[in-house]
């Protein structure tokens, strides 16, 4: 992860210049065990499938991504020069960890691993990204989903 102040200008005064919403109040959320929950993950490491277009700098979409897709097919698509990929070209589950989702499912310490698991573009503008929130956590509703691993890059 890059400094602040390893980042160059005008680079620096666009991400110190993002607001950060405030929030009245902290929701206390209480669920199921962990065993019993079935688990999805969130990247925002631009993801895609060998063979599909990258995301564009600065895009606010989301992409789906079936658990099915073989991690040898996954391609990082993050633009930033603040990005370093030798950790996911060593190993996937750096930024999408999926076989250790599915090693913990196999173990029994959660309850299942989802069937789509998201992909966004990372240093794009939160005000952006309503849509793409309301359509992660609506499929994560469809599918049953009830907790996530935020992998942020």
């Amino acid at each position: 992860m890059a400094r602040i102040e390893d980042i160059p200008q005008p680079t620096r005064d666009a991400v110190l210049a993002i607001p950060c919403p405030s929030f009245e109040t902290t929701p206390f959320v209480a669920g199921r065990p962990l065993a019993e929950r079935r688990i999805a993950i969130v990247s925002s490491a631009a993801l895609i499938r060998r063979g599909d277009a990258p995301f564009a700098f600065g895009s606010a979409e989301v992409r789906f991504l079936p658990a099915s897709v073989p991690t040898e097919d996954i391609l990082v698509s993050h633009v930033s020069i603040n990005f370093d990929r030798a950790g996911f070209q060593t190993d996937v589950n750096v930024v999408y960890p999926i076989d250790r989702l599915r090693e913990l499912a196999q173990a029994g310490s959660i309850g299942g691993v989802a069937d789509t698991h998201y992909t966004v573009m990372g240093s794009t503008d939160p005000a952006g990204m309503a849509d793409a929130a309301d359509r992660i956590a609506a499929q994560l509703a469809a599918e049953g989903v009830d907790s996530v691993v935020l992998s942020p890059v």
